[in-house]
């Protein structure tokens, strides 16, 4: 561990110790009365629902407000990635009315919310401290300054369209909404630096990031699905994105990705184009791509040398909570901005400190693995 990651759990801890101490002795951290004009749970949940539209969810998702009177007021909302016990608790110690959260508490069907299993006792904890829980799941992935946005513009990316686009006709943003983004970045630069970008802009966790790819590959061309991103492999190769930056990659699904790359690259090289497993033109062998030969100046790990082809795209997995917490920052913005254009001046929002991926514990191979060699 690094002295910067000792110093940055220090104050994340001293942070939630402050919020935990000024609940026990009554103390108001932030000060202020907002007791006359505080909006109730139905305003806030308007507001909420008008950033993040129910209808941009997966068929599959139940986002929305979960437990809560929407009669009840609102003045203090406690923001956080996934809405667990020791969240609930710390949200209670800051006097928080909502809890608002991107993971589900239910993700699926339930038949009962006893205490003896943890969605029970997070809701009976709720429900005990007066909070109310609403969720941003999928419907804030898609949406406009939503959560693979948020990571898209932390990385760089410009220009930026959905991988898979959502309709809303109603909307200023209509056409510019949906699962993912793709876009390009200012200035191409090697897989390699590309990775360091991604491994410094996200929060901080014990586990890191992982590439798969020709590390000396130019990158502009970048793919974003922040959350688990596997299930649209087909759908980001469609985009000729050089990579792609999601979480929660497994063995099976990266490993056919990664020999569907290598496969289309060779044929790229004998000048034949394939896409979706049509071939859909034949040149001279000699024939390279303008992805392909996209040389990268200033970046000194790509060089004129480096115009060939490439297995695209690449992958960057990260930590599925890292890849979502970015989007807390447009949300500690876009939330109170809302709120306030309504009416609402007196809503005090905050941001959880603390870090909820599970793992607790990295350990690089004490030997170096024997890698394949290049296919090409």
């Amino acid at each position: 561990m690094t002295q910067t990651d000792e110093t940055f759990e220090t104050d994340e801890a001293n942070e939630t110790d402050k919020i935990v101490e000024a609940a026990e002795d009554g103390t108001d951290m932030d000060g202020g009365d907002a007791e006359a004009t505080a909006p109730t749970l139905a305003e806030v949940v308007y507001q909420l629902e008008r950033l993040y539209p129910l209808k941009y969810a997966e068929d599959w998702d139940h986002p929305g407000l979960i437990v809560g009177d929407p009669l009840a007021r609102v003045r203090r909302i406690y923001l956080a990635v996934d809405p667990t016990l020791a969240i609930v608790r710390e949200a209670a110690a800051w006097g928080a009315d909502l809890l608002v959260t991107h993971h589900p508490l239910f993700f699926r069907s339930v038949h009962q919310v006893a205490g003896t299993g943890h969605r029970g006792a997070v809701t009976n904890e709720l429900e005990r401290r007066g909070i109310a829980l609403w969720v941003g799941h999928t419907n804030a992935d898609a949406a406009h300054r939503g959560v693979s946005e948020a990571l898209a513009d932390k990385l760089g990316v410009r220009h930026q369209r959905p991988i898979v686009p959502v309709s809303d006709p109603d909307s200023m943003w209509d056409g510019q909404v949906g699962l993912g983004r793709v876009g390009e970045l200012e200035k191409p630069m090697s897989l390699r630096n590309f990775a360091d970008v991604v491994n410094s802009v996200l929060p901080p966790t014990r586990r890191g990031i992982d590439v798969a790819g020709d590390l000396h590959m130019p990158v502009r061309r970048v793919a974003v699905l922040a959350g688990s991103g596997d299930s649209l492999f087909e759908q980001v190769r469609a985009t000729d994105a050089d990579v792609y930056v999601t979480s929660d990659l497994r063995h099976h699904p990266v490993l056919d990705a990664r020999q569907q790359a290598d496969e289309e690259a060779m044929l790229r090289k004998a000048g034949i184009e394939v896409r979706e497993g049509v071939i859909t033109s034949v040149g001279d062998p000699g024939d390279i791509t303008t992805a392909d030969s996209d040389a990268v100046a200033g970046d000194s790990d790509v060089t004129d040398s480096d115009a060939r082809v490439f297995a695209r795209p690449a992958l960057i997995n990260t930590p599925h909570y890292a890849s979502e917490k970015v989007w807390m920052d447009y949300a500690l913005h876009d939330i109170p901005a809302a709120l306030e254009d309504a009416g609402n001046r007196h809503v005090e929002l905050r941001l959880s400190p603390t870090d909820t991926d599970p793992f607790t514990l990295h350990l690089d191979s004490p030997t170096e693995p024997v890698m394949p060699r290049p296919l090409f």
